[in-house]
């Protein structure tokens, strides 16, 4: 729990000096409360203080970057059990496992398949981001499948050996791409420390309970290494998610430091579908990283697409810029159909309109990212809006019919819009799978 501005006050020196460039030491210990002001305003707070201080400053979660180049990305720092209660910050790291048993080739064909695991999804690009080479063979193949996979792949690397001295060579081999190394246990934990601090990269901690793991965060610090992701190893579906609820409520309820990290989860079921929902439960269940084995673009994809669902701000709906959008070779007599800027709402329609092979204008009206129906219901999808819409986005100065096509589901205020409009109003088909059908039977 976050210290109050009296809890601060009483670390301060209380001299009321104003050198911090308030009148009295309460009131700067309520900036500080605030994080409206550093503690180094203060000349005289005492080192003790500064270290309380400066730890429970910390994110409850401490933010972790993986990677060094433009395909690097940050897991932690989050903030809350409930994406409702205000969002989940940052995606989990999708990844996948590489055994070093395979081939060359083998290894080539697997890379090459999950560098082309990139979709686009309403408007956003959607990417794995990790490839972990796991050690089954020796020191000498090991090393030669790291640089195979830095060779071939822009993707971040988790390092999983149990030979540290190849695993620290690994890792020197691969320094300038930041790898994770796996894993820390009692029985290795100053040894692989050891390396982690000396290579400067992070660390993931193995122990089948929480204390155990606790204790072995602490001892790692204790060593000088903080950049750690959490692993409770491999449980059932139901154990492995009650050990990542509870590690994020000990990290934020209870400030319990030693469990304050991101965590991570593999999934180890031969059958894709049930490696598709396990890794999605882990998902919702605050997994930080979770690696796979399979790399099939359907099964991915369902799993990319419920990580967005799931890091979407839930009080800022997904939206476009509101706009008038040519789809394909259009013309002054292409149709006119409006929607509204929510993104789902608008890349529905769209698809339906490639899919109609009718060259169509699509106008995005501003909605403030709602979709039709509710955005008619709190009146921001109007004969108004629609109206101001029409006048300012240069529908006039590309199409010379004044034929606009609304979603059927608010064909009530057709009457209305024509009105204000000065535009025919053409109600549409509800649902936006009829609209190739109704386009191509429009004239």
């Amino acid at each position: 729990m976050a210290l109050s501005g009296l809890d601060i006050y009483k670390l301060l020196p209380k001299t009321n000096c104003r050198q911090c460039g308030l009148a009295t030491c309460l009131a700067f210990a309520m900036q500080l409360a605030k994080k409206a002001l550093p503690i180094e305003k203060c000349p005289f707070i005492s080192g003790e203080a500064k270290s309380i201080l400066e730890a429970q400053a910390l994110p409850p979660i401490r933010p972790i970057i993986l990677g060094s180049n433009e395909s690097k990305f940050e897991i932690g720092n989050e903030t809350v059990l409930f994406r409702h209660e205000e969002k989940f910050r940052n995606p989990t790291g999708i990844g996948f496992i590489i055994d070093d048993s395979l081939s060359n080739e083998q290894i080539k064909t697997r890379l090459a398949k999950i560098n082309q695991l990139k979709f686009e999804r309403v408007g956003q690009s959607l990417e794995v981001n990790l490839v972990a080479l796991k050690q089954n063979k020796d020191a000498e193949r090991y090393l030669e499948a790291t640089k195979l996979i830095l060779n071939h792949t822009s993707r971040q690397i988790m390092l999983m050996a149990s030979d540290l001295p190849a695993l620290k060579q690994a890792g020197q081999i691969a320094k300038e791409r930041a790898p994770l190394l796996y894993c820390a246990t009692e029985n290795n934990f100053a040894q692989i420390g050891a390396i982690a601090k000396e290579l400067g990269l992070p660390l993931v901690v193995v122990a089948q309970d929480l204390d155990s793991l606790s204790r072995l965060t602490r001892e790692l610090n204790a060593l000088g290494v903080n950049n750690l992701v959490l692993d409770t190893g491999s449980k059932s579906v139901a154990d492995k998610i009650w050990d990542l609820t509870q590690i994020r409520r000990q990290a934020l309820k209870k400030s319990n430091r030693a469990l304050g990290y991101p965590v991570l989860a593999i999934v180890e079921k031969a059958d894709p579908y049930e490696e598709a929902m396990e890794a999605t439960a882990y998902i919702a269940k605050y997994a930080g990283i979770v690696m796979l084995k399979g790399t099939e673009a359907w099964e991915v994809i369902s799993i990319l697409t419920l990580r967005q669902n799931i890091y979407t701000d839930p009080q800022k709906p997904l939206q476009i810029d509101p706009k008038l959008y040519p789809v394909g070779q259009v013309s002054q007599n292409s149709p006119l159909l409006v929607t509204t800027n929510f993104s789902l709402s608008y890349y529905t329609v769209l698809g339906e309109v490639e899919a109609s092979k009718i060259p169509s204008y699509i106008l995005s009206v501003d909605t403030q990212g709602m979709s039709v129906l509710t955005a008619w219901a709190a009146e921001k999808f109007n004969p108004e809006a629609i109206t101001k819409s029409l006048e300012t986005s240069g529908v006039k100065d590309v199409i010379k019919h004044k034929n606009l096509i609304i979603p059927g589901y608010v064909a009530m205020m057709s009457g209305d819009l024509e009105d204000q409009s000065g535009f025919k109003i053409i109600v549409g088909p509800k649902e936006a799978a009829g609209i190739p059908a109704f386009l191509k039977n429009l004239n």
